[in-house]
């Protein structure tokens, strides 16, 4: 007797929880399906926020390979400058433009050319490229024989040790900058550094090579 009284008791509770429900539904009906299409409406727009972000990725991605390829072309197609110059902004990624064209120009002994070229990069984002164009300059103002303006901006990279820029490239040609100045001892002491920072790098090995052969013509 008290098991089907229990069950009973189990049963109205339920049928008095769905009866609460249904009147709640029913006297917020409006509420809930505005709160449905809100809920619906931010998955959509979340949903079209990827779909975008992955589109510019894929754009992105289209315009560095085009960038590159143009580059690569110059030697046999210099018709390829014109495209590159057009292609050359102030995007995320079209502001390579800028360098592939000033390492064209350094490429033609041109270095007046080059150095405008990649003024244009700016210094607003200091991504990769803002420091590949920063490097660029430095080799610039190294080759027009500027060394001290060339070793401030390596020491200035250096600085701010920036994530996704090599410093043991940084250290590298900072010590061809010094080598070529002709402060001997100074240029060693950085190649020496970069052997001891950074030995297992490409530019940690060669720093041994030169270390061996300028102080060998001391």
């Amino acid at each position: 007797m008290k098991r089907v009284v229990k069950k009973q008791l189990k049963e109205d509770e339920f049928v008095s929880t769905l009866t609460k429900i249904f009147h709640f539904v029913q006297k917020r009906t409006k509420e809930i399906i505005i709160a449905a299409i809100a809920v619906g409406c931010i998955a959509l727009l979340y949903a079209c926020l990827r779909l975008i972000q992955a589109n510019n990725v894929r754009k992105e991605s289209r315009m560095v390979t085009r960038l590159l390829d143009l580059r690569d072309g110059l030697s046999t197609k210099p018709e390829n400058l014109t495209e590159l110059e057009k292609l050359a902004g102030k995007g995320k990624f079209a502001r390579l433009g800028y360098v592939l064209i000033a390492t064209h120009w350094v490429e033609q002994g041109d270095l007046e050319k080059a150095k405008t070229a990649v003024a244009k990069v700016g210094d607003g984002t200091k991504d990769i490229i803002y420091y590949q164009a920063q490097d660029l300059l430095a080799e610039i103002l190294s080759r027009q024989k500027e060394y001290d303006k060339a070793i401030a901006i390596y020491d200035q990279i250096f600085k701010e040790n920036p994530k996704d820029y090599g410093l043991d490239v940084v250290l590298f040609h900072k010590a061809e900058a010094l080598e070529s100045k002709g402060d001997i001892k100074e240029a060693v002491a950085v190649y020496k550094k970069i052997q001891a920072d950074f030995p297992q790098s490409y530019y940690g090995y060669d720093a041994s090579g030169r270390i061996r052969k300028v102080e060998s013509g001391l």
